[in-house]
């Protein structure tokens, strides 16, 4: 029961990204000017039974994953040594002074 590791696994922080993706409005928009439609073959998502069909969002430039997961593991998920608990208004403050 206690494997736990010191540091966020990156199949974490993928499941994460990756819901976000889901839910983006970005993702939904794309879905709805589409009208639910596949571009290359022009099948539409159906739920109707024993019709199922799902359609995508490809990305055309791709997804870079290492590069964002590296970032994030590098500017936000850093060593606990690098972060420190403060209230609401100091931490305004600490962001207004660095401006």
């Amino acid at each position: 029961m206690g494997n736990k590791k010191p540091y966020t696994p990156n199949a974490r922080i993928t499941s994460a990204l990756r819901q976000l993706w889901l839910r983006s409005r970005e993702r939904a928009a794309a879905l709805k000017r589409d009208n639910y439609t596949c571009q290359s073959c022009n099948v539409k998502q159906s739920t109707r039974k024993g019709h199922e069909q799902k359609v995508v969002v490809h990305h055309n430039k791709g997804v870079k994953w290492d590069e964002i997961r590296e970032y994030i593991r590098k500017e936000l998920l850093v060593n606990e040594k690098d972060l420190t608990t403060l209230c609401p208004k100091c931490h305004d403050l600490i962001h207004r002074l660095d401006e």
